[in-house]
C-alpha cells in the first residue's frame, strides 16, 4: 500500500513537472498556488510567534515578519541587488514611496525595510485570512480607498503617530499594482502627509519585474530584481502649495532611477 502511494505520488509530480515545462499557463498557475499557500502557513506561523513574544499589534512584529518573508525568494530562484541602504539613516521619521508592480513586492519590501517602520494599505487587506491577521499585528495602517475623507482622516492620525512615535512610514504613490514596466501617475496623499508632518520624503526604486513575471503572458520564472534607496528629499519649509512640485519631482526622479535599474532607454 505504502510503495503504491510512493509510485502514485511520484507520477503526479513528474507530470506536474512536464506540464510546467511544456505550459507557461500551469507553470504560472502553480507557482502562484504555492506563493498564496506559502503567505497563508507563514502567516500563520509568524502570527503566533508575534504573539507570543510581542504580544499583540505592533511595529516591533515587523522583525519577525521580515525575517519569515526574506527566506521566500529560495523558493522562486529570486536574487536582489541593493544599493543605497545608507539612505534610510536619517534622524527622525520620514515617509518612504516605492512603485507597486505585483503580489511579489512583499518580498521586495522584506528584503529593505528598515526597522521602525509600517505601512499603508488598503482596508480590504484586513480580511485575507491568516495574511490579514499577520499584517494587522505588524502594524500596517490601514485606509478605506473609497472614501476620501475617511483617507484623509487616517492620514491626517498618522502624521500625529509618524513623529509621537518616531517611525518610518512606507507608501505606494501609484496606488495600485502596476506591471508595465513604467510608473503610473503617483497620488499625492504620501507627500501631503511628508510636507504636514515636514518629514523627508525617501524614493525606494525596483527594476521592472516584466522580464521573469508578467500575468498577462502568464510568465513566472526565476530571476534578478535590483533595488536602489535614493536619497532623502527634505520637506522642511514646504506646504501644501509646494506639494504637486514635490510629487512630480519624486515622480522624475524614480521614472529616471526605474529605467536605469531595468535597463531600459531613458
Amino acid at each position: 500500500m505504502e510503495l503504491g502511494w510512493l509510485l502514485w505520488g511520484t507520477a503526479v509530480l513528474l507530470l506536474l513537472h512536464v506540464l510546467m515545462e511544456l505550459s507557461p499557463t500551469v507553470n504560472f498557475a502553480l507557482r502562484i498556488g504555492f506563493y498564496c499557500l506559502l503567505c497563508l502557513v507563514s502567516s500563520a506561523l509568524a502570527a503566533v510567534a508575534c504573539l507570543l513574544v510581542n504580544g499583540g499589534r505592533t511595529v516591533k512584529n515587523m522583525r519577525i515578519i521580515r525575517a519569515v518573508v526574506r527566506t521566500f525568494k529560495y523558493f522562486f530562484g529570486l536574487r536582489f541587488e541593493v544599493k543605497g541602504l545608507k539612505n534610510f539613516n536619517v534622524e527622525g521619521p520620514a515617509i518612504i514611496v516605492s512603485n507597486h508592480q505585483s503580489v511579489l513586492d512583499m518580498m521586495g519590501l522584506m528584503e529593505v525595510l528598515p526597522d521602525n517602520c509600517v505601512q499603508v494599505g488598503k482596508r480590504e487587506l484586513m480580511y485575507m485570512g491568516s495574511v490579514g491577521l499577520i499584517i494587522y499585528l505588524g502594524g500596517v495602517i490601514f485606509i478605506n480607498r473609497k472614501s476620501t475623507s475617511s483617507a484623509k482622516m487616517v492620514m491626517s492620525e498618522v502624521a500625529k503617530t509618524m513623529v509621537a512615535e518616531n517611525v518610518k512610514v512606507w507608501v505606494y504613490p501609484e496606488g495600485t499594482r502596476n506591471c508595465t514596466g513604467d510608473l503610473l501617475p503617483f497620488k499625492k496623499g504620501a507627500f501631503h502627509l511628508a510636507v504636514q508632518a515636514q518629514v523627508p520624503v525617501i524614493p525606494v526604486v525596483y527594476s521592472s519585474f516584466t522580464s521573469f513575471y508578467n500575468p498577462k503572458t502568464k510568465l513566472f520564472t526565476s530571476g534578478k530584481i535590483k533595488v536602489e534607496v535614493l536619497p532623502p528629499i527634505e520637506t522642511k519649509g514646504l506646504t501644501s502649495d509646494d506639494v504637486t512640485d514635490l510629487t512630480d519631482r519624486c515622480f522624475n526622479t524614480m521614472r529616471e532611477t526605474l529605467f536605469r535599474l531595468s535597463g531600459y532607454p531613458s
